[in-house]
């Protein structure tokens, strides 16, 4: 007799057998159990998380007859009536299956549409599976449309996809959806576990593990990869038979790289990255199962051990070790250079070399004040200090003297924070070292509205219908009654006369001097009650609601300047440590 893979020999033959779609098999029991009963289904999901199998175990629902023969519609498929047992083994006549990534053109869906005009034969309900859904063709879709909109009352039609989202809207609409999760780590261990108790076979609890984590959430894919394991390891599972045949990397070598970074030991990471090269691990894989590693440390950072922790796991207490190891700020740094370096693995000639440039990274990039792996020749390190002020100034960043090794831009930590919230930290200096102040000058970004006001050589100046007329704009604009080139309008042109009846508007820009835009601001005007005619003339302008925005958020700024230019903290922080002020980090809060 030939062997049967696992994954068909534990493929599930009812809903109770399931494992990992709850939400799917409760929704799908309720309705069967009270008949409420849909046309069209449709199930997503990635690969081998059930949508076949649940559309199979939907057909027995439907069709089931019971042991006695006398069955009906029902959540639990007998198993053992001519229908159940036809389905299982794919010879039901009224159950179809189409491969719609091999039959995806419109004579293939017109072919199987013509059978829906027969009733079923054997079963109560014709039931098509279209497998692949999304690899129709347009025409295949629009051709199936109508049918599975309105369908006789026997025929239900069941989809299944990877891709939902190349499937039309129109398609989507007609069915209803159930999307299938890859299952967690946790619930394949446990399968693959009741698996091989079923079936003798010895398995040690970490190399369940391995296959857990390498299915990715497809119990398809454990089953494949324990029946290879199990040829690999001569009908057993051991830990280091399944890592070898994985080309997993040994969390040794993961928790010694992780130790080595926060030591800021680059020999023991260059000589750890040589080790992983000689034994032919995978590159990826030990990118991969660094960032597993961060990203457990980092929850243990964050909230501690969970009440449920697994205790028979092996890895706990190194990671326990190395969260406290590392400051949390440089763990996520390193998760995020780890998931980084692995599109970039690829790119590289050489996959070891990329790898151990990542890690080289993952040391040139340490946060500032934490330890550096290189040092000055009979130069002793310079005493690292954190300052606790008692109240900071808001709105600036004050920031050390730039290192001498260059940090791209991209790498380093974000620096605009809120001196309200961070506090400083900057190297010690000696007092015959302090820098004297100099005052940078601050980029500031104008109003949306004012970006013409540089192009004019004219200066502000407060005109007699100035402010009248910036309050009109600006209640316009709030009430969006003007957008787009009429709001622009509105924004650079000066109010020079008006009276009951006509407002005339000065304007400097050619471009915005068209009738339309005049016409629908008058519009705006006569709508907001002014009823007015505008007439537009073209010269130079002082007094705008532009540049009256632009001057008020210029006196906000140059006080946000002074304000901090001239606090205590920040003076001593220019003075006694060499500090700067990051240009444009300065902003007003109100």
């Amino acid at each position: 007799m030939s062997y049967l893979v696992l994954a068909r020999k534990y493929r599930p033959r009812n809903f109770s057998e399931m494992v990992g779609q709850g939400h799917v098999v409760q929704a799908l029991s309720n309705a069967l159990t009270q008949q409420r009963l849909h046309h069209a289904y449709l199930f997503t999901g990635t690969r081998g998380v059930g949508k076949t199998t649940v559309s199979r175990i939907l057909a027995k629902s439907l069709n089931c007859q019971g042991v006695d023969g006398q069955g009906g519609i029902t959540a639990e498929p007998c198993g053992v009536c001519r229908a159940c047992t036809d389905i299982d083994s794919g010879r039901f006549v009224d159950y179809t299956e189409l491969d719609a990534a091999s039959n995806r053109g419109v004579d293939e869906i017109s072919s199987l549409l013509e059978q829906a005009v027969y009733k079923p034969v054997q079963g109560r309900f014709k039931v098509f599976m279209i497998d692949e859904v999304h690899m129709l063709s347009n025409t295949a879709f629009n051709a199936m449309l109508k049918t599975l909109e309105e369908p006789p009352e026997y025929l239900k039609f069941v989809l299944a996809t990877t891709d939902p989202q190349k499937v039309p809207p129109t398609v989507l609409s007609r069915c209803l959806q159930f999307n299938l999760r890859p299952m967690a780590p946790e619930t394949v261990l446990e399968h693959l576990g009741t698996v091989l108790q079923a079936e003798s076979v010895p398995a040690e609890p970490g190399a369940l593990r391995l296959l857990a984590r390498a299915a990715r959430g497809s119990m398809r894919d454990a089953l494949s990869l324990t029946d290879q394991a199990i040829a690999f390891g001569s009908g057993a599972l051991r830990e280091d038979g399944v890592r070898q045949m994985l080309g997993t990397v040994d969390s040794g070598h993961v928790f010694s790289l992780i130790e080595a970074l926060a030591q800021g030991d680059g020999k023991a990471v260059v000589d750890t990255s040589d080790a992983l090269r000689l034994s032919g691990l995978s590159a990826a894989s030990t990118l991969e199962e660094m960032a597993r590693v961060l990203q457990r440390m980092a929850v243990l950072q964050a909230v501690g051990a969970p009440a449920d922790a697994d205790s028979t796991d092996p890895d706990a207490a190194d990671i326990a070790r190395l969260a406290s190891l590392l400051p949390p700020d440089e763990t996520q740094l390193l998760y995020s250079l780890c998931l980084h370096g692995l599109a970039e693995l690829g790119l590289a000639p050489d996959e070891y070399a990329a790898l151990t440039m990542v890690l080289l990274r993952l040391l040139a990039f340490k946060p500032a004040g934490a330890p550096r792996p290189v040092r000055t020749a009979g130069a002793a390190p310079a005493e690292k200090k954190t300052l606790t002020p008692a109240e900071t100034p808001p709105a600036a960043v004050v920031v050390p003297p730039r290192r001498p090794e260059p940090v791209p831009e991209a790498a380093k930590p974000v620096a605009s924070t809120n001196l309200e919230s961070n506090r400083p930290q900057a190297s010690v200096k000696s007092s015959d070292e302090a820098t004297k102040i100099v005052a940078i000058p601050v980029r500031v970004q104008p109003e949306p509205g004012a970006r013409t006001e540089q192009r004019t050589s004219q200066p502000f100046q407060p005109g007699p219908h100035g402010a009248f007329w910036h309050e009109v704009v600006q209640q316009l604009i709030a009430s969006e009654a003007v957008t787009a080139m009429v709001r622009e309008l509105a924004l650079q042109a000066e109010l020079v006369e008006r009276d009951t009846a006509e407002w005339t508007l000065r304007i400097e820009r050619e471009s915005l001097n068209q009738t339309p835009l005049r016409e629908r601001l008058q519009a705006a005007l006569q709508g907001a009650g002014h009823g007015v005619t505008l007439t537009t003339v073209l010269g130079p302008v002082q007094d705008t609601p532009a540049r009256r925005n632009h001057a008020a958020q210029a006196a906000r700024q140059q006080a946000a300047v002074e304000t901090i230019e001239n606090d205590p903290f920040v003076q001593a922080m220019l003075r006694d440590f060499g500090g700067r002020i990051v240009p444009g980090s300065i902003k007003p809060t109100a």
